[in-house]
């Protein structure tokens, strides 16, 4: 009976160790990933140069692939504006972008970020179509990749695709009348 009992005790103590060994394993591995940043931030390969990446979307009307770096090099300045139908601060700062297409040295680009096509247009119609150019971004890798952490974000840049001013949120009037002084010289 002892010997039936002492087996009894090492196989208990056994089963607690390896189940302690199981939770203490199962604790690492959960606390390496709640600890882990999942965030997706973009890899920019120069640091120390801020340019505005290249990249081709489709246009929003025609579908046809455009590369950002051919149409940015139509113009003196680009104003590039991630935007969303469903943003409602890009509804407020539609009216400023407005204001702003009437520049000749400017042009704006639309970066339509995660939306639907038939409410990007409603929106475009509703509120008035600012953009020269305007580019689907369905799945939002683009605008990540640019360094866009939200909507709207926008990216005032020269034709060699420097970026001159990076608003988050949406532009306001002080935002305006800068870009109106770094255009005007």
């Amino acid at each position: 009976m002892e010997v039936h009992l002492r087996f009894l005790v090492k196989k208990k103590i056994t089963y607690s160790f390896l189940i302690l060994v199981f939770f203490v394993f199962s604790f690492l591995v959960f606390n390496k990933a709640l600890i882990k940043d999942k965030t997706y931030s973009p890899d920019f390969k120069n640091k120390k140069t801020s340019y505005l990446i290249d990249f081709s979307l489709p246009e929003l009307y025609s579908s046809d692939k455009i590369r950002l770096s051919e149409v940015i090099d139509n113009k003196e300045f680009s104003l590039v504006n991630v935007w969303a139908s469903w943003c409602v601060p890009c509804r407020e700062e539609n009216d400023l972008l407005k204001s702003l297409s009437s520049i000749s040295s400017l042009q704006i680009i639309g970066v339509n970020y995660k939306d639907r096509k038939k409410n990007s247009i409603k929106f475009l119609n509703d509120y008035g179509n600012p953009f020269k150019y305007n580019l689907v971004d369905k799945d939002g890798t683009e605008s990540i990749n640019l360094g866009a952490y939200g909507v709207p974000e926008t990216f005032l840049v020269n034709k060699n695709r420097k970026i001159l001013i990076k608003i988050i949120g949406p532009i306001n009037d002080d935002d305006v009348k800068q870009i109106r002084e770094i255009i005007n010289g």
